[in-house]
């Protein structure tokens, strides 16, 4: 067993900052949208709450991206261009996740300060991160001012067309908040990727000499 640091201080605020906002958001995305169902506090503190912290998630997005564009660390995003290189880690990977880990079998990925992310964790963080999140941005400004961003909406196809891309996106993240702490339960002991979320480390399992201890 060793100790590798893969998660230094600003990647762990980022991170539990990035989720109690993305909670917030959510709450009072549900309570926003579904007034009628929910009453867990009023429309107007719904808005106002749900505006603000949209906001610092923004400003959060571009501390990150400002992080990972000028720290050696950005490595660990970088895609892999060789399509069969790819084809073969993440098939090998999904593999590992469908049954390899159930039977005891060494994960294929090993964790390096550079290269924490397997390759469908790559795939998945840069689609959020590039894609899905910088879209739920735009899309939830044009909603916070309809008018300033009108010749915009109009440009997409109208407001009905933002507002059901921000929901999808919504839904999307719902479903993505339940599954991430599956996901972090995955590592040699189900709270090893927490563990090292807190403290920095992350424990590298020697799955060849515990297999001939």
């Amino acid at each position: 067993m060793s100790k590798v640091y893969v998660n230094p201080l600003p990647v762990r605020i980022w991170h539990w900052a990035n989720a109690l906002m993305f909670i917030i958001l959510i709450v009072t995305g549900v309570q926003i949208r579904y007034l009628d169902i929910f009453s867990l506090m009023s429309f107007r503190t719904a808005v106002v709450v749900h505006n603000w912290v949209a906001f610092a998630l923004i400003a959060n997005f571009f501390i990150w991206l400002l992080f990972y564009l000028f720290s050696e660390r950005n490595k660990a995003y970088h895609p892999e261009f060789n399509i069969v290189k790819l084809a073969n880690a993440s098939f090998a990977q999904m593999k590992y996740y469908g049954w390899g880990m159930f039977r005891g079998e060494p994960n294929p990925h090993h964790i390096d300060p550079y290269d924490k992310f397997n390759p469908l964790q790559r795939m998945l963080y840069q689609i959020l991160m590039l894609f899905l999140l910088p879209l739920q941005f735009a899309t939830g400004l044009m909603l916070w001012d309809v008018k300033r961003f009108q010749p915009y909406i109009d440009l997409v196809g109208g407001v009905r067309v933002v507002d059901t891309v921000h929901v999808l996106i919504f839904i999307f993240f719902v479903f993505y908040m339940f599954f991430h702490p599956y996901l972090a339960t995955l590592g040699h002991t189900p709270t090893a990727h927490i563990k090292a979320m807190i403290t920095g480390y992350e424990e590298e399992y020697d799955e060849q000499a515990a297999a001939g201890s």
